[in-house]
């Protein structure tokens, strides 16, 4: 008999050499680095996997989003940028300003290393409205070359505060304000937004002590004099470097967002962090005493590298912002590529910024829900709209009527009994939800599901790449997986093809469950159960593009589905974006 072994059993073994190996060389770095390749700016940028819809600047390499703001009638996004090529390097923060989070222009960038305290870098950070409406960044600096990258916390500020586009920043010279003194220099980045308690501004930054990840707490009077906590507000063994920490209130009883600064008995606190050892993200959902800066997850969320995703997919260095416009917190994330590094030297970029989505804590109380913010439904075109329509066991369904490479499609499915949903084998009670994904995949025939939607799919499916749900009873209750399968995505060789996948925490009592799925020519975003579980996947397909790419509906499973609604739209793009 085949030994099956957990993806999380090897991964935590993967992590434990990782750290050992940089603790060993004193190494913190998180992107490969390619000196040869970091200069070669883009001559002809390539279309044919370029997104349609999504934010991307005109050519060259993006990472993580900083910094989102709401001011004085326009939304900012800063964010990585290497202004000299397609892959990691040379790393300045770029500047994009919006009237509603679709339409984006690009300004000159707002920070680039220049001085002694940023001379090697200038790394992710936040923005903190001040009172008066006055904006304020905090980035991490770095002072000393590779591979030392000695990190320190600075900050910039306006030079015109009356300007609504905020085009110049300036970096004074009493910076850096927080420097490591006992933490480890080379790992210590990414400040948050800051809040404030009535007397105190707090920030947290994020560290690592040999193996344990750590969110350092720093207090401050007036913005400029910084000290650390005796203790920090959080930290966990085993996890690793703590990356591009967010902390932010929830509220339990409306949907709205709140202030990072909010305080009050109806709400909950989050903690995100993204693991560079692992290019995954985590939250939990907790209490936050203020007294004691002190936050402690709830007894429903697991604190480690097998928590709770924002989304399970390609996924990394989210931000949240609270947008006073709409009273609602907006979430940013960053998809990184999935094809090789010449690649993207070849087609003239890397990297583009997701879809915004506003979250909010689930009636549930144990986790968060997200949902594209309504903007993007201003760039629907096509309508094709299906309903009542029943799928048996082997049925493939065409979507028909709109351009399948940029849509919105959005279905709710039923069925008529769970008792053929199959069992939930013991021995998988200790695997991650890939591998359940991988042994259980969209082409093994079940019971109830797989079903969902085969998005980017050539008239052949020679590509494809299936988005769905397969249902399982377990002991105790039923066990919901959602997968997003890369694996028959492309027929290019060379490519990373991985399935994602996690549980939808759901009842089922009403036998209904929904999915949404934005594709934009090299990437699907899906949102299950109304944005319960997410999952991102990045694919290159070399049949299915433009309009030879298809939208299928199908039904593996041996209990019909029924489509009781299903909305699918053609995207079409922004008037402006980044140009």
């Amino acid at each position: 008999m085949a030994l099956v072994i957990s993806s999380k059993y090897i991964l935590a073994i993967l992590l434990i050499i990782f750290l050992d190996v940089n603790i060993i060389n004193g190494v913190e770095a998180s992107h490969e680095v390619f000196p040869q390749l970091e200069s070669v700016s883009a001559v002809n940028v390539q279309l044919i996997h370029r997104t349609g819809y999504h934010f991307q600047p005109v050519k060259h390499w993006i990472n993580d989003p900083n910094g989102p703001m709401y001011y004085k009638g326009f939304y900012h996004l800063f964010y990585q940028y290497n202004p000299k090529g397609a892959v990691w390097g040379n790393i300045v923060w770029a500047h994009s300003v919006s009237k509603d989070l679709i339409n984006w222009v690009a300004l000159e960038p707002a920070i680039f290393p220049s001085k002694p305290f940023d001379k090697y870098g200038c790394w992710s950070g936040s923005a903190t409205m001040l009172p008066g409406e006055k904006p304020i960044i905090l980035y991490t600096g770095i002072v000393t070359p590779a591979p030392e990258n000695t990190q320190v916390q600075n900050y910039a500020v306006p030079a015109n505060y009356s300007d609504p586009y905020l085009r110049e920043w300036v970096k004074p010279d009493n910076n850096p304000l927080v420097s490591a003194r006992t933490e480890n220099s080379s790992a210590f980045r990414d400040p948050t937004t800051a809040w404030f308690d009535g007397v105190h501004w707090k920030i947290l930054v994020g560290s690592r002590r040999k193996h344990r990840g750590i969110a350092y707490l720093y207090r401050s009077r007036n913005f400029m004099k910084w000290a650390k906590a005796k203790h920090p507000l959080h930290s966990k063994d085993r996890t690793g470097m703590w990356e591009c920490p967010d902390f932010y209130p929830v509220a339990l009883k409306t949907t709205n967002g709140l202030d990072t600064s909010e305080n009050g008995q109806e709400i909950k606190h989050v903690l995100k962090v993204s693991l560079d050892s692992t290019r995954y993200e985590y939250y939990t959902i907790g209490t936050y005493n203020r007294v004691k800066d002190i936050y402690v997850p709830d007894n429903t969320s697991i604190d480690g590298w097998a928590g709770l995703r924002y989304d399970y997919g390609n996924f990394y260095a989210s931000k949240t912002f609270f947008d006073p416009n709409k009273q609602r917190r907006i979430l940013w994330g960053w998809a990184n590529e999935s094809d090789s590094k010449t690649d993207d030297v070849q087609k003239g970029w890397a990297g583009i910024q997701l879809i915004p989505r506003r979250l909010w804590l689930d009636q549930n109380g144990k986790q968060l829900t997200q949902w594209p913010i309504e903007e993007i439904e201003a760039l629907r075109g096509q309508k094709v709209h299906m309903g009542k329509q029943v799928l048996n066991m082997g049925d493939l369904v065409e979507v028909k009527g709109i351009t399948a490479a940029q849509a919105d499609v959005d279905a709710t499915f039923s069925f008529k009994s769970l008792d053929k949903a199959e069992l939930f084998d013991p021995n998988w009670v200790n695997l991650d939800a890939i591998d359940v994904c991988d042994l259980m995949g969209s082409t093994v025939k079940g019971g109830l599901g797989p079903f969902g939607f085969a998005t980017l799919a050539s008239e052949k499916l020679e590509e494809y790449t299936p988005v769905f749900f397969r249902i399982f009873k377990a002991q105790e209750k039923l066990k919901v997986l959602m997968c997003s399968d890369a694996k028959r995505s492309s027929t290019a060789e060379g490519l990373y093809k991985p399935s994602f996948a996690g549980f939808v925490d759901v009842q089922l009592s009403d036998k209904r469950i929904s999915l949404r799925s934005l594709i934009d020519n090299s990437v699907v975003e899906s949102f299950g159960a109304r944005g319960k579980t997410c999952i991102t996947s990045r694919v290159y397909p070399n049949v299915a593009i433009y309009d030879d790419a298809h939208l299928f509906v199908f039904n593996n499973g041996t209990e019909p589905i029924t489509i009781d609604s299903l909305d699918a739209w053609s995207i079409k793009g922004p008037s402006v974006m980044n140009n």
